[in-house]
């Protein structure tokens, strides 16, 4: 446990849900303290315990409401469904001023969530940059991976693409890419996360043809990168 972890907290936002609750649990594993929030605090609080009960004493998990977890962690993750994005982020974005917001949002619209389908802003991060502005770097990452990898102690194969708004943002990012034992990629400025929203549409459809739950993506050809 680094003293560098023990220093960041991260707030995940939505982190009620299956997705928030596995990377919750991830770097709470690797040493972070991590703020669970949600719209009802009762839920966050449920939520909390849970990873906490999976991963035993010494580790620091926190259910609350969103508004005071965005206060109070210095990395705010946002794990809510589409159609709480907007209304999620009007809520906070005076609290994510000065911070990362880490989006992992995908546009998905039911019924047909395997087609894919933007916003008129070209992505859910580039929306989230428009709700929150200037104050707040915006990245993009984890869209890809499923919850069912995350909530796993096994090694995942999977990569990570991070795109935002700045180099240092995506720099952060990957670092809690690999704190979560992933590998993470620097994939650019924000406007290339049309492309990995989109890809979730298209590894759920992957998924549906092929029998399988948790598809992903791989980058090679890239040389000896550790």
């Amino acid at each position: 446990m680094k003293d560098s972890q023990l220093l960041l907290s991260i707030a995940v936002l939505g982190g009620t849900g299956k997705e928030g609750k596995g990377l919750a649990y991830r770097w709470a594993r690797a040493g972070y303290h991590v703020f669970i929030g949600s719209r009802t605090e009762e839920k966050a609080i449920l939520a909390a315990n849970e990873v906490r009960e999976m991963l035993g004493e010494g580790t620091s998990v926190i259910g609350m409401d969103n508004l005071r977890a965005a206060k109070e962690a210095n990395i705010v993750v946002l794990t809510v469904p589409y159609s709480a994005h907007r209304d999620t982020l009007e809520s906070v974005k005076s609290e994510l001023q000065g911070k990362i917001l880490i989006d992992v949002t995908v546009p998905l619209v039911p019924p047909k969530v395997a087609t894919v389908q933007m916003p008129a802003a070209g992505s859910a991060a580039q929306e989230a940059k428009e709700i929150v502005g200037e104050g707040v770097q915006v990245c993009a990452a984890f869209q890809n991976i499923s919850h069912e990898h995350l909530m796993d102690d096994s090694d995942v194969e999977c990569d990570v693409l991070v795109t935002g708004t700045s180099k240092d943002a995506r720099a952060e990012t990957i670092k809690l890419v690999e704190a979560a034992g992933l590998k993470g990629w620097d994939a650019g400025p924000i406007e290339n996360s049309v492309v990995i929203e989109g890809l979730t549409s298209v590894l759920i459809g992957i998924n549906k043809r092929y029998g399988s739950t948790h598809a992903g993506i791989k980058i090679t050809g890239a040389g000896n990168i550790p």
